[in-house]
């Protein structure tokens, strides 16, 4: 249940209780209750006698002392105050709070899903590296971002499906094929030199060439060209896709469709999906044949004044139209996103985010006006760009990996720190901003590591547990017995500060899926692990505040109620990051 919802709710009512005098009836779709900047101001703040007021002909300040009269009247209100030109200020009752921690243990690990969503189709595509070569370090942002958002897209209702796009069908391909072919001459036992210029150079191309070595010994060599480049480009795909599966798998990411980019070429009976795109964008008057004006500034040396086909994205929005046929009959790259996009569209997705690197930035108003080109909505379509990141070992740049040759790999760092420990850094920046990723600071056991601040205020709710089985043996701590404590022995700051944060975990979840936005998860899990360590502190420095008390077994049981739903809460939200919520940590 989102609190903060369910107040705007109530807050429309008393709205609608009052006879304003007026035939039309005013809009209270602007009324929001939000928490208050300044929390010693309460827990919830509305707008709503500001937003009316004018509507209404009345005085906010007048208007807001009739609000708060009638929500002081709740039994869920302690007190509303009305402050400045006519914000409300609301704290809300000890029993409130108590009714909030039993709707939690109630839900269990359910607490904090949203039907928002309502079973409508996403699809969330990223990491899509070319499938040359393993992964780097760069690709795992991206990895982290989409994986994280279809988690939470998931949790909060909607139909998630997880792609992955294979670019297999560009010119990278044939270099990929022709670098491979020279660590299959080199396992036969030729002396190759130094990879030329232009090549992939790094040493995971080896395995493959030997491979094929072993099972077609010299027989690849006598083969017509073309031949042996089909097979030397499937092969060289498959391999490197194994690679990055493999890569992926370590991340903890796992895909639902992998689309072969070449599909949309293949020919079927003499037309392809692009072809079939074009035809059909061209009924619809965004495809003609015409001719671009040069660029602005010095001419290019290829530059070619040539009537081509010409997809008019102008008129949706794009700077300039675009090509879809290169000069030489072959199709362009964006010939081949539209039709991608086109084909997401066909296979029923309510709404597609692509998740970039920022190197992708031009790209994205292109895929608006594909968007509003295909789906008549530009709003179908979210683009996220993750910014770079920064490898830094106890503040010193992290050196080019050996086994790649020109990048650290994606699987070193994991290998290095774990996988928990990438996930959450990953996320705890916005993706419009560059991350720094120090190797020494994601794995120090301190306040200064988010992720394992996060985890271990996990393992410090079930240490509780068990602690209270050797201290209490008697006390019963099952879901049942949680379920019936007596919850209203809760009554210090410390204790209400926790459930209140657990309970603006369904509005967070509801707000980070509506912006596309994981890494906001990722914060909230740090301030509900602060608001334990600090209260765990206070127990240090005051017995009577300690979660296990062996002179009353009545507030042990409502204390333990706490932790139960703070483990659930923390296990939901890594879960959501990727992370594990471990038991106890050494």
């Amino acid at each position: 249940m989102n609190l903060f919802l369910e107040f705007e709710n109530k807050i429309r009512k008393i709205l609608e209780g009052i006879d304003f005098g007026h035939s039309t009836a005013p809009d209270f779709g602007r009324v929001t209750v939000e928490p208050p900047r300044d929390p010693a101001h309460g827990d919830l703040a509305a707008n709503a006698a500001l937003v009316v007021a004018k509507q209404v002909g009345m005085n906010p300040r007048q208007l807001a002392r009739m609000i708060a009269d009638a929500l002081a009247r709740d039994p869920a209100v302690a007190s509303a105050e009305i402050a400045g030109p006519g914000f409300i200020n609301v704290r809300l009752s000890q029993r409130f709070w108590a009714d909030q921690l039993a709707s939690m243990l109630a839900a269990g690990a359910g607490y904090g899903r949203s039907a928002i969503g309502a079973g409508r189709k996403v699809n969330v595509e990223y990491v899509s590296a070319n499938p040359t070569g393993p992964m780097h370090v760069g690709h795992c942002r991206g990895a982290v971002v989409g994986d994280a958002l279809a988690n939470l897209l998931a949790f909060a209702g909607y139909a998630v499906t997880r792609e992955y796009v294979i670019n297999d069908a560009g010119v990278q391909i044939d270099v990929l094929a022709r670098s491979v072919e020279l660590r299959y001459r080199e396992a036969l036992g030729e002396t190759i030199g130094a990879i030329p210029a232009g090549l992939y150079p790094g040493d995971y191309l080896r395995p493959v060439g030997e491979a094929l070595a072993a099972e077609f010994g010299a027989a690849l060599k006598t083969m017509p060209d073309a031949e042996r480049m089909a097979l030397l480009r499937e092969r060289s795909v498959a391999a490197m896709m194994g690679l990055i599966r493999e890569d992926l798998h370590a991340l903890d990411v796992h895909h639902d469709v992998f689309f072969s980019e070449r599909t949309l070429h293949d020919k079927r009976d003499g037309v392809s999906a692009i072809d079939r795109m074009i035809e059909e964008m061209r009924a619809r008057g965004f495809v003609y044949e015409g001719r671009l004006p040069p660029p602005k500034g010095e001419l290019p040396e290829d530059w070619e004044d040539r009537e081509q086909t010409l997809f008019r994205s102008t008129e949706v929005g794009d700077d300039m139209d675009r090509p879809l046929v290169k000069s030489d009959g072959s199709y362009t790259y964006f010939a081949a996103d539209v039709a991608y996009f086109k084909d997401k569209h066909d296979r029923g997705f309510d709404r597609m985010v692509y998740v970039l690197g920022a190197d992708h930035g031009g790209y994205v108003k292109r895929l608006r006006a594909v968007a509003r080109a295909i789906a008549g909505d530009e709003n179908v379509l979210d683009v996220l760009l993750c910014q770079l990141v920064r490898l830094f070992r106890d503040g010193e740049p992290v050196k080019m990996s050996k086994r790649s040759g020109d990048f650290v790999t994606l699987r070193e760092v994991v290998d290095e720190v774990g996988r928990d420990a990438v996930r959450f850094m990953m996320l705890y920046r916005k993706t419009e901003a560059p991350l720094d990723f120090d190797f020494a600071k994601v794995t120090e056991q301190s306040k200064d590591n988010p992720v394992f601040y996060v985890q271990y205020a996990h393992a410090r709710t079930r240490s509780v547990f068990r602690q209270a089985g050797e201290e209490m043996p008697r006390l019963d701590t099952s879901d049942a017995a949680l379920a019936g404590a007596d919850l209203s022995l809760l009554t210090d700051r410390g204790e209400i500060g926790l459930i209140a944060k657990m309970a603006a975990f369904p509005r967070l979840i509801e707000q980070a899926a509506r912006a596309d936005e994981p890494h906001r998860v990722a914060f909230y899990l740090y301030e509900l692990a602060t608001e334990l360590h600090q209260h765990w502190s206070r127990g240090k420095e005051l017995p009577e505040l300690r979660f296990i008390n062996q002179e009353n077994a009545r507030l042990t049981l409502a204390r333990l109620a706490v932790l139960r739903a703070l483990s659930s809460v923390l296990a939901a939200g890594l879960a959501i990051v990727g992370a594990s919520a471990p038991e106890e940590m050494r």
